[in-house]
Order: structure tokens, then sequence, then C-alpha cells
């Protein structure tokens, strides 16, 4: 599909939440999903990455996750200065302001002329796939897609020590698709693990990849990006949200 792209500026606590939305260009409705970028926000990557779902037949709306603590339209550089920058911005947000924010998204996707009603999604990427857990929280989100989420398993996210999100896995009334890298130092095989095992403790709906890639593969630029893990990755992704939208359609 031919796609067409904007940046909108939502309304959210104390500033306005920019926010990249990619659409088919084919007048319809379609499912909805809040796309989570990593540290390093609206990049180059994460930008081909709401484009290509959109092309699938997605409207796609990837927040600006530092809005409070950076200006509109910053995209950190992939370096050392880079990353700390983006984990003190991470360490400066409460997981109470990304959960508001996600909660301003999701409605903001809920009002789109081109999403179908009732059908709204998450994605996200590293700590994206720790807000997209946290979106799979709120009770019309109903496919989710966690791309090596980092502190799932331990609670860290942002300034809170321990965010609580395994407890609160009973609240997951959607489906979920965790997809990991075994090479991922962030995120040990233990860690996996104690993921899956909560939420299959829980009676949650879920199912898992495994791809032999490193933390951050599908970002497609720098030595970690994995070409063939990235193509697996999205194509499942794209198979697990048509499988779930079309049930509930």
């Amino acid at each position: 599909m031919i796609v067409t792209t904007e940046h909108v500026d939502i309304p959210s606590a104390r500033s306005r939440m920019r926010t990249f939305v990619a659409a088919p260009a084919t007048a319809g409705l379609y499912p909805g999903i809040l796309f989570y970028s990593d540290i390093f926000q609206l990049t180059g990557p994460m930008l081909r990455s709401c484009v290509r779902l959109a092309g699938h037949g997605f409207v796609v709306a990837a927040p600006e996750i530092y809005h409070r603590t950076e200006p509109p339209g910053s995209a950190i550089p992939f370096d050392d200065a880079g990353r700390t920058r983006g984990m003190e911005n991470s360490a400066k947000t409460s997981v109470a302001d990304f959960d508001a924010d996600c909660r301003v998204a999701l409605d903001y996707l809920a009002t789109h002329p081109a999403v179908a009603p009732g059908n709204v999604g998450a994605a996200g990427f590293c700590i994206g796939g720790h807000l997209a857990f946290r979106a799979a929280l709120q009770p019309d989100v109903k496919a989710t897609v966690c791309f090596y989420g980092t502190g799932i398993h331990n609670g860290k996210l942002g300034k809170d020590a321990d965010a609580g999100s395994l407890q609160r896995t009973g609240e997951i009334r959607g489906q979920l698709l965790l997809v990991w890298g075994t090479l991922d130092a962030h995120i040990p095989a233990e860690g996996r693990v104690k993921v899956e095992e909560t939420l299959r403790a829980g009676g949650r709906k879920f199912s898992h990849r495994l791809y032999p890639a490193e933390h951050a593969f599908m970002r497609d630029e720098g030595p970690r990006y994995d070409p063939e893990a990235t193509d697996l990755a999205f194509g499942e992704m794209v198979r697990f949200y048509r499988e779930a939208f079309h049930a509930r359609t």
C-alpha cells in the first residue's frame, strides 16, 4: 500500500506530544497501532518501521516518549552521548507519566477517522517494548507486540525503581507477541523465562519468537542490525495483528 505521513501534536499534561502518524493512502478503516520507539525517539529507523507497518494496512502513531524533557522533533543520535542522553531522559520520566501519555495516544487513535472502531493495538522496541507491554494493560488494547522489551522482567522503567508491570498481567485482556534476541545482553534468558512464566501462570494469551540476534537487531543502522531476523520478526508482527484483529471484526 502507498502510505501518507504527518506529524501531529497531541495535547498531553504540561506539554504537547509530537507524534508521527503513518496511514494507508487508500480510504478505509484499519486497525490503529500505538508504536513506541527505543530511547533514541523518532529516528530514521523508527520512522521507516512505522511506514513499513502502515503499508500493510495499519494506522500507526509513534509518539515522542520524552516530550516532557526534549524539544519537539528531537531525534537522539546513535552514539555514546546519545545513549546517555536517552537514559537520562528516561530517568526523569515517571511510570505514571508514561501511562498517561499512553492513554492520550490511544484516545487519539480511537478517534482517528481511518481507525476501525474497537481495533487498537500497541508495539514497541527496547524501552518501547516495555511501554507497549504496559499499553496492553489498557482495556481497549486488543493485540500487542513487544520487541526485546527491557525492564519487563525486573520492573525497571523510567524514574521508578519498580514499575510493577509483571504484577499487573491479570489486567491484560488482549493478545501478546513477545520477540526476543537470544544474544541480547540486556535481557537474560532467565528474564525472558520469568516474563513468559508469569503470563502463562496468569492464563494470558501470548506467543513468543526467538531469533539468534542481538539487542536492537531490528534497527537498520549500526552493527547489530540483522536484516533476515528483522524480516522474519516483522512478518510475524503483521501476521499476528491480522489474525488478532480479524477475529474481532
